[in-house]
């Protein structure tokens, strides 16, 4: 039996994907509001097309970067109400009404 390495550094790769975008996402509603979710829109749909043109370990892993940047604009209007909620620390000069 052999071990599908390609499998395992996909694996690796996306766990520091997912696990880059967390702060990314904090720091993008601390900073620019949820308003910044286009600019995940067009890096996810940017990548997703990007990987349609490549083979191998690099089109797996361009695709799931393009994923997570979709899923960030999920996450960015859930951190916006965690905020709100008083579970993460609000911009002073932002007005959350």
């Amino acid at each position: 039996m052999e071990l599908n390495w390609n499998a395992v550094i996909f694996g690796i790769a996306s766990l520091f994907i997912m696990g880059a975008y967390y702060p990314v996402v904090i720091w993008g509603e601390y900073f620019f509001s949820e308003r910044i979710w286009p600019v995940f829109l067009a890096a996810g749909l940017a990548a997703i097309a990007l990987s349609a043109g490549m083979s191998g370990l690099s089109c797996w892993l361009t695709a799931f970067f393009g994923a997570t940047n979709l899923w960030a604009i999920v996450e960015i209007k859930e951190q916006t109400q965690r905020v709100k909620q008083g579970k993460y620390p609000k911009n002073p000069k932002r007005n959350y009404e």
